[in-house]
């Protein structure tokens, strides 16, 4: 008897779940103005922990890539340029198709959350210590 009501209740339930509208744009309790929820499919998201002075080769993402410090320091460095430094909480995006690298600084470990746009990763030669230490 109790699992024949409670299939009901939940068949009932499940019936008015597909019968309802999809709420409007604008109409969420939690936002003031017009918000639209949009498709995620391409975006990718890692986490890695990286050892004090561990970092990635040189690569490039096809669509972008945005890192976040999560905790400890982040190091990072594009072509052409001198690397810049991020502590726990700090974040840097780079754009699509830039050459570039990323990791932990020589003396403290790094736990790293990165995001992706979609597309390809194109990854290229190991990043040098030359390279890593060039202020």
């Amino acid at each position: 008897m109790r699992i024949t009501i409670a299939l009901l209740i939940i068949g009932t339930g499940l019936a008015t779940m597909a019968t309802a509208q999809a709420p409007q744009p604008g109409s969420d309790p939690n936002f003031t103005g017009v918000v639209t929820a949009m498709d995620a499919k391409d975006v990718t998201a890692g986490r890695r922990t990286f050892a004090a002075g561990a970092r990635s080769a040189w690569h490039s993402h096809e669509k972008g890539q945005l890192l976040y410090a999560e905790s400890g320091r982040m190091r990072t460095g594009r072509r052409g340029e001198a690397f810049k430094e991020y502590p726990a909480g700090g974040s840097e995006y780079t754009a699509p198709n830039v050459e570039h690298w990323h990791g932990a600084t020589p003396k403290e470990p790094l736990v790293q959350v990165n995001i992706q746009f979609g597309g390809a990763t194109k990854w290229l030669s190991k990043t040098t210590d030359d390279e890593y230490n060039r202020k």
